[in-house]
């Protein structure tokens, strides 16, 4: 039976306050990931990457805390009774953060309610934006010849404190680097205070706007001209501002900014269980990475056909698999019958190393895998060797009859088994349609021919907008038979040749 919300309650509820960092997903800590799988309600600000919700229980209540100026957002104190509550309930409960928990964000008043309430909680630390635009932006805190301090300012003081806090004289004096948080719409007045306190209006100043994200910016001014250039550009939130000597220092590595990929979007259409090791390495070569799936995979609602065959496995002697799919669904359906040991005798054949490596995680090694990964060479690689011989195909609910027929017109006696489903997704992700719609350095990666039609389906004329990478020649024929044109294609037939594809452009 599947888990509910309530079997994952504990008697006496905990309160985890979880710094997710600044954006990349890849910064929450191993802590946070842990409170996340855990969690039976998570409340979690705008400006967290949806990714890092990845971590949580599809069992778990995802509640986001709503924006400024952005229709309905829960208030401060609204927040704190909802994890009291919550929390008395027996819920295990995580508070989400952008950057660090303790870093401008309010833990101070949660934890005074948590406390009251005699709530047991833990604060999970997060990389703060400063710390982060030092690594992602190339823009040094500290330098040795130019600052020995740092100084971490809110620029969005409380509207209720009976006088601004800050004292601007000392930070204008400050022997260091300042590095304003929230002072997108106060930029005119911290920086005029700062100029009218002493500090010269030809300070260096950097801007970072989305820290860590695939858009990161990075605006290189000075303090008296900074609240001008956020006016002319029309600057908007999250950024962060370094002032000081610092931020005119040439960057220590633009590793971030300058991979191959970075400023372009890639749209991966794969099955949602299958589109994580493509979304994140066209996201370490620095994409913003989509993931709309085409086609859904999944298991058949009658085995009966699957259990019939495998009865007989032995009558076979070859079981050929034309995708890592079909290693998986078969062998699952095997490993509930009994083990791999019946397969003594029967030989295997992958269409691709991605199917062998499939096959290798069940313990077993495929004995032939044709130097071109399609149906046709993998026909032609069996041909010889299967001629007046029983051969067995495990494939989809739907799909080309190649491979079959091929195999039978050289001798071999064939029986298929559909051991898995293959349905095309009914409808489009309203974010994705609206990347297409822009049309800007948008990629679409198209990985079978069945993906193809259910990608002109969805989108229509509006896929004509993107660029489309297409993984084989087989797949490049039926996008061109559905009147959309090919940008570029892989030479290897495989998602590591696809990203090889992209990157030629």
């Amino acid at each position: 039976m599947p888990t509910t919300p309530e079997d994952m309650r504990t008697t006496r509820g905990t309160v985890y306050l979880v710094g997710a960092g600044p954006g990349d997903p890849g910064l929450l800590t191993v802590r946070g990931a842990e409170c996340l799988g855990r969690a039976t309600l998570v409340l979690y600000d705008y400006l967290v990457n949806p990714l890092v919700l990845a971590h949580v229980s599809p069992a778990a209540e995802l509640i986001c805390l709503g924006r400024h100026g952005q229709g309905a957002r829960m208030s401060q104190q609204e927040v704190n009774q909802r994890m009291v509550a919550a929390a008395q309930a027996g819920h295990i409960v995580v508070r989400l953060k952008g950057g660090d928990p303790l870093i401008f964000a309010h833990a101070t008043e949660e934890c005074a309610a948590l406390a009251a309430a005699g709530i047991r909680f833990e604060i999970v630390p997060g990389v703060t934006t400063a710390l982060a635009a030092a690594a992602y932006a190339g823009v040094p805190l500290t330098g040795r010849d130019m600052a020995s301090a740092v100084a971490l300012v809110t620029a969005h003081e409380d509207c209720e404190k009976q006088q601004p806090e800050l004292d601007y004289t000392a930070l204008a004096q400050f022997p260091g680097t300042l590095v304003f948080y929230m002072g997108v719409t106060t930029v005119g007045s911290w920086s005029h205070a700062l100029i009218q306190a002493g500090r010269a209006a030809t300070t260096p100043v950097a801007v970072i706007r989305r820290c860590t994200w695939p858009d990161q910016s990075i605006l290189h001014t000075t303090l008296g001209e900074v609240a001008t250039e956020f006016a002319t550009r029309k600057v908007r939130p999250p950024v962060i501002s370094v002032v000081g000597e610092v931020a005119a220092s040439a960057p220590l590595t633009d590793w971030f900014m300058s991979r191959p990929l970075f400023g372009q979007r890639v749209i991966v259409t794969r099955p949602l269980d299958q589109a994580d090791t493509l979304r994140a390495r066209l996201a370490e070569l620095g994409a913003d990475v989509l993931v709309q799936p085409a086609i859904e995979i999944g298991p058949l609602a009658d085995m009966s056909a699957v259990d019939a065959v495998l009865s007989r496995i032995r009558e076979f002697q070859w079981l050929v698999f034309s995708s890592a799919n079909g290693v998986r669904y078969l062998l699952e359906r095997l490993l509930e019958q009994g083990d791999v040991r019946q397969l003594a005798g029967v030989r295997l054949a992958a269409i691709g190393p991605a199917t062998a490596e499939e096959l290798a995680r069940y313990h077993l090694q495929a004995e032939l895998v044709p130097a071109e990964y399609r149906a046709e060479e993998l026909a032609a690689a069996l041909a010889k060797l299967t001629a007046g011989q029983r051969v067995l195909l495990a494939r989809a609910s739907r799909g080309r009859e190649v491979l079959a027929e091929q195999l039978r017109a050289s001798g071999a006696m064939v029986e298929q088994v559909v051991v898995y489903e293959s349905r095309d997704v009914a409808h489009a992700d309203p974010a994705v349609s609206a990347v297409l719609t822009s049309g800007t350095n948008v990629w679409v990666t198209v990985t079978s021919s069945a993906i193809a039609r259910s990608l002109a389906a969805l989108f229509g004329p509006l896929l004509r907008q993107a660029r489309l990478a297409s993984i084989s020649p087989l797949t490049t024929q039926t996008l061109r038979e559905l009147s959309y044109e090919v940008a570029t294609e892989a030479r290897q037939y495989t998602t590591a040749g696809l990203v090889e594809a992209i990157l030629r452009g």
